[in-house]
């Protein structure tokens, strides 16, 4: 049977089957080095490419960066940037000196900061990846910003707060500059090849899709300042939201959202965010009609990962991609390769599907044409704010309120 993403099906042995493997767990001691938690997503997972696609360079300028954050997952070096031929990292930064150094180590880089603070000062950089905790990405974003510096962010774009996201969309827009969110979920496998599908009219109007984020204990995970510590699910949305906007590059407009009270104990005795659900449901409806069910989950049992499935008028994704007929699935047909494209030489794939070389690589080459990443800062937003309201609605009893709606 051939590997290539045609006319009636993915490929189901693919980087998509490997996300829904249970990650949980602890690696194993050995006598140099103690037990220590082993954080779903980070390792390395196959992922499907095009075989006969080669990266062309584009240019030979490389892209001043730095990175700041390299707490728990060690994000600050996950994204292949130290490795890309277009880029250079200049400088990095964490509050915690061990840390840092660790970061320089991992990222072949001899400067560093004591503090983000004191690495915007540095005007050799000229954009910075941020890694640090889910609270101050917004604060860290606009300070960046304002210093005359692109953005690059993990997820999510701001936590729990409507009026950041107003403040971190209205800096990007003053400022003139780029911003990109690394959702994992925008490059695995399947969601690739369903915007490629759904772009070229594929699916029709999209009616219906799901996104499920399954992390067991991810509300009781150390952080700084203990921030992930009864963390609401839907204030970590985007994972699951992404099998929707980042497949249609549309919105969710309105939420009713259901919470199921955990009996773990960081929501039974109380926690930061005054948070008792371990799971949060949400029912969506989507700018173009249709409605969407994405659920984040800390407190249920079975595998863990990030997946989702898509219905529209005239295709649907489950798996495999199922056309309503031959005329459709010809015009899927005429797409070529759904496979995703070839990255730079010395760029590895990574973990969460194989997306993490790709978030890393679109940044750079965003960066470096003048064009917005693929979760430009309107995307990351529509896919980060649906979650703060779906929690309001959960501690509602599942009101439906209004979503605010953010566009370039």
């Amino acid at each position: 049977m051939s590997n290539r993403l045609s006319r009636r099906s993915f490929l189901t042995n693919t980087a998509f089957g490997a996300t829904l493997a249970s990650f949980g767990g602890a690696l194993a001691a050995t006598p140099d080095e103690p037990a220590k938690p082993k954080i779903q997503g980070f390792d390395e997972t196959d992922t499907d490419v095009d075989p006969n696609a080669e990266w062309k360079p584009f240019t030979d300028k490389k892209l001043r960066v730095g990175i700041v954050g390299f707490g728990l997952c060690q994000f600050g070096a996950q994204f292949g940037l130290q490795d890309h031929p277009n880029a250079e990292i200049v400088a990095v930064s964490d509050l915690f000196p061990e840390r840092r150094d660790g970061l320089a180590k991992a990222c072949r880089c001899e400067k560093t900061y004591e503090s983000l603070e004191e690495m915007i000062k540095d005007d050799s950089i000229e954009a910075i990846f941020i890694a640090t905790d889910a609270p101050s990405h917004c604060d860290h974003a606009c300070k960046i910003l304002k210093s005359g510096k692109h953005v690059a962010s993990a997820v999510p774009a701001v936590f729990g707060s409507l009026e950041d996201a107003d403040r971190l969309f209205e800096t990007v827009k003053e400022t003139g500059l780029l911003y990109g969110m690394f959702e994992t979920s925008c490059f695995h496998d399947d969601v690739y090849a369903a915007r490629k599908i759904y772009k070229a009219g594929g699916f029709g109007q999209m009616v219906y899709t799901e996104g499920e984020y399954y992390h067991y204990g991810a509300g009781n995970l150390p952080g700084y300042k203990d921030w992930r510590i009864g963390l609401p699910p839907q204030w970590y949305p985007t994972h699951s939201n992404a099998y929707y906007t980042c497949v249609t590059g549309n919105t969710f407009t309105r939420v009713s959202c259901v919470g199921h009270v955990s009996k773990l104990p960081e929501f039974q005795n109380g926690n930061p965010h005054k948070n008792p659900f371990g799971t949060e449901t949400a029912l969506f409806t989507t700018s173009e009609g249709g409605s969407s069910r994405m659920i984040v989950s800390w407190d249920t049992a079975g595998w863990g990962g990030e997946t989702g499935r898509m219905r529209g008028e005239i295709g649907a994704f489950n798996g495999a991609y199922s056309a309503l007929n031959d005329e459709t699935a010809k015009l899927v047909e005429g797409l070529g390769d759904l496979r995703k494209p070839a990255l730079p030489p010395g760029v590895n794939a990574g973990g969460h599907g194989g997306s993490h070389g790709y978030l890393g690589s679109n940044f750079i080459e965003s960066v470096l044409k003048g064009k917005a990443p693929i979760v430009n800062i309107a995307v990351a937003l529509n896919t980060t704010v649906p979650g703060i309201v779906a929690h309001l609605s959960a501690l509602k009893d599942g009101e439906s309120m209004a979503i605010p709606q953010y566009s370039l």
